[in-house]
């Protein structure tokens, strides 16, 4: 298990274009260690669903000839097993055989997905279940939030925090993108999760904020693969793993890189002001951690941030790491 050091990139602008500076830190130096174990997408608009009646469709006379053919074909159907007996016998075992291989494609296939009965049913289980249990808690999230976490977390459907984590309404203020990426303080190109940040931090004063990474990820995998303009907001992690484990297969570099990943978020969080006042005051802690879904486990560790006498970066050689 090795330190990270963020020397090269919690300070500084990561990505290979270039970006404006974040802010001047204080007139004194910053120590801080990882203890670890080693343009955001295009928004793509539909119409809304219900924007348009359905139209209205009118019999075409092709239509109409279909369905009188269907009905002579019946017709001449019972004329036939009418003028010849012999045939009902058979007629009759055909359509039992063929009755009893429906049923049992029936009882073998799946119900066809309904989105929306999985919807309603979704929120009657909750409402049932959780909601119509739990009046105290609702009454009280209903005069407003104070959640003891903000955690970022990836999108993927396999990692939902709240569910890994087994936080109650109330507790963590989420945010999920795309390979549970900070990106470093920009105004204007990041200003999404930037306000974000901010309203947790300085609004909502959360106690910690916590970056999870997690196994089999395909943004990480992205990283490594090829280089597309919102893991880029990563690189600095796929440069360090690529150069330490060069030789190392495929899966083992997305695993490498998945943690590593978690250490630059960390490392970019020091370049919000409001982050980095939460951190030197002590009311803030930030904390990194890697869900692995396949072996059930789930890692964290820490990030030590203090002021001293010296103007450089140091590295703290102290690893703290807690594993289940």
């Amino acid at each position: 298990m090795s330190t990270a050091s963020i020397n090269s990139w919690c300070l500084t602008s990561v990505s290979p274009s270039k970006r404006s500076s974040p802010p001047t830190l204080r007139p004194s130096s910053v120590v801080a260690s990882l203890n670890s174990s080693v343009s955001p997408p295009t928004l793509i608009r539909n119409q809304p669903v219900f924007a348009a009646p359905a139209p209205i469709l009118y019999p075409s006379r092709k239509g109409e000839e279909m369905g009188k053919d269907y009905n002579e074909a019946i017709e001449s159907l019972k004329k036939l097993l009418s003028e010849k007996e012999e045939l009902k016998t058979t007629a009759a075992a055909k359509v039992e055989q063929i009755t009893a291989e429906l049923q049992t494609a029936s009882s073998s296939d799946p119900k066809a997905f309904d989105p929306v009965e999985k919807i309603k049913s979704g929120f009657i289980h909750f409402k049932k279940e959780k909601y119509d249990k739990n009046p105290a808690l609702y009454s009280e999230l209903s005069k407003g939030q104070s959640p003891k976490f903000m955690v970022f977390a990836c999108s993927d459907s396999r990692v939902c925090p709240s569910h890994v984590l087994d936080f109650q309404p109330g507790e963590a203020f989420v945010v999920r993108n795309v390979a549970n990426m900070v990106p470093p303080f920009d105004k204007t190109k990041y200003s999404g999760v930037g306000a974000a940040v901010e309203y947790a931090v300085l609004h909502l004063k959360v106690e910690y904020i916590v970056v999870i990474g997690h196994s089999a990820c395909g943004g990480i995998k992205g990283l490594i693969d090829f280089i597309e303009d919102w893991v880029k907001v990563c690189y600095p992690a796929r440069t360090k793993i690529l150069a330490a484990h060069a030789n190392s297969p495929f899966p083992d570099l997305c695993t490498e890189c998945e943690k590593e990943a978690v250490n630059v978020s960390l490392g970019h969080l020091l370049t919000y002001p409001f982050v980095r006042d939460g951190l030197v005051n002590k009311t803030l802690g930030l904390k990194g951690g890697y869900y692995d879904f396949v072996k059930g486990s789930f890692e964290l560790w820490g990030l030590e941030y203090s002021l001293s006498p010296s103007l450089s970066v140091k590295d703290v050689a102290t690893i703290l790491h807690w594993k289940l």
